[in-house]
């Protein structure tokens, strides 16, 4: 990676703080709601977290459209106006094959038929590429990522990590401005990670500056994509621990600074697509499913949609997600969008540890997001 996306955006990244834009490990959706109306959002997310699914979903809610326009890098920039606004510098989409499939991402898998590069992926005997989570048996005869004859039982047959590109122009979510110079005006970031337990669904920051912190403050828990390690929790704030070109204590005052340079600073949002009951099983399904997540996001940007404020931030109560035509028990998404006291002052020990690592180059901002985070955690029941 170093020689493609690691080293392109470390550069990048390096230039827009120089220059005053951002350069940013992100997707760029827009979300049109019954009306017509498109709100468009930049997300970041660590790898195998869910990002390019959500960057093409195909929604699973009636009335609302995702259009997609860009899964992986965005610039971003202040108008004149105190608008931000993004567009996506590549050309193409670069995706996780594992478990990509037409039922996780209907687009991504209509996309790559033609014109499409695999790296690491099986080969069935037709030449056809296969991997674990397509959707279908592989057939006798399948060689693995390696050249090597393939049975059931074993090791995978696809690397963990073996990926696909492909050209944007075959993605049919495409956004029809997807390559407008101006960019998109962004009402809302999305920050996300993969997580067990201990962040909530959804939920949305106080402002500005706590939204920083909650972006600084992301933890996920690894995969192959990232270490070949899995399970293990570890810290990527903004998802851009790989890709950033300078200090990243640097990185999150220039955050910061953003913020008073905007007319109306897009809304901040957590999410966390992965929470497990005590079997193992996800609480949520995920996916076309998640577009009821990004209904809540747009109706809070423009002042609708019920929310709770606790010492997190404002999350939605069950009730508020349009959960119509979805067959869940309740008690599911109550229990996906909870929180403990408990656990959260433990991660938030641990993240005092990460944060001490940056000494006086940590904005005084974090540090008081985190000492106000603690103290309305302490102060709840």
């Amino acid at each position: 990676l170093l020689g493609k996306k690691c080293h392109a955006l470390r550069l990048g990244s390096s230039q827009a703080h120089q220059e005053g834009w951002m350069a940013e490990h992100m997707f760029i959706l827009g979300v049109e709601d019954p009306e017509g109306r498109i709100t468009y959002f930049g997300g970041a997310m660590p790898s195998a977290s869910g990002k390019t699914n959500l960057a093409m979903v195909v929604s699973k809610l009636p009335g609302y459209r995702a259009w997609t326009l860009g899964d992986d890098i965005a610039w971003i920039y202040v108008d004149p106006e105190g608008q931000l606004r993004a567009i996506n510098p590549e050309r193409g989409f670069f995706g996780v094959a594992p478990n990509t499939s037409a039922a996780t991402n209907p687009n991504g898998i209509q996309m790559v038929r033609s014109n499409t590069i695999f790296t690491n992926v099986a080969m069935t005997p037709t030449k056809e590429p296969w991997w674990e989570g397509i959707g279908a048996a592989a057939p006798a005869g399948t060689v693995d990522w390696q050249g090597r004859p393939w049975t059931p039982g074993g090791a995978p047959a696809a690397h963990p990590n073996s990926r696909f590109t492909t050209p944007c122009n075959q993605c049919p979510s495409i956004a029809p401005n997807w390559e407008d110079p101006k960019g998109v005006p962004l009402s809302g970031f999305i920050f996300g990670s993969r997580r067990t337990n201990v962040i909530p669904m959804v939920f949305e920051s106080f402002g500005w500056q706590h939204g920083v912190f909650l972006g600084a403050a992301m933890s996920t828990e690894t995969t192959a994509a990232i270490t070949g390690q899995v399970g293990v929790v570890r810290r990527d704030p903004m998802a851009m621990i790989p890709f950033c070109g300078y200090n990243m204590g640097s990185y999150f005052a220039h955050w910061l600074a953003m913020g008073p340079r905007l007319a109306n600073p897009p809304k901040i949002f957590r999410v966390n697509w992965f929470r497990r009951d005590t079997e193992g099983r996800f609480l949520w399904p995920g996916y076309g499913e998640n577009a009821r997540i990004l209904k809540w996001m747009v109706d809070r940007i423009h002042g609708r949609g019920k929310a709770v404020e606790t010492p997190l931030g404002f999350i939605p109560p069950a009730d508020a997600l349009d959960l119509s035509g979805l067959d869940i028990d309740r008690r599911r998404v109550e229990r996906a969008l909870a929180w403990d006291r408990d656990e959260w002052l433990d991660a938030l020990t641990d993240l005092n540890v990460f944060f001490e690592a940056f000494g006086r180059r940590l904005p005084g901002q974090i540090r008081q997001e985190l000492d106000l985070m603690v103290h309305r955690l302490k102060g709840s029941r």
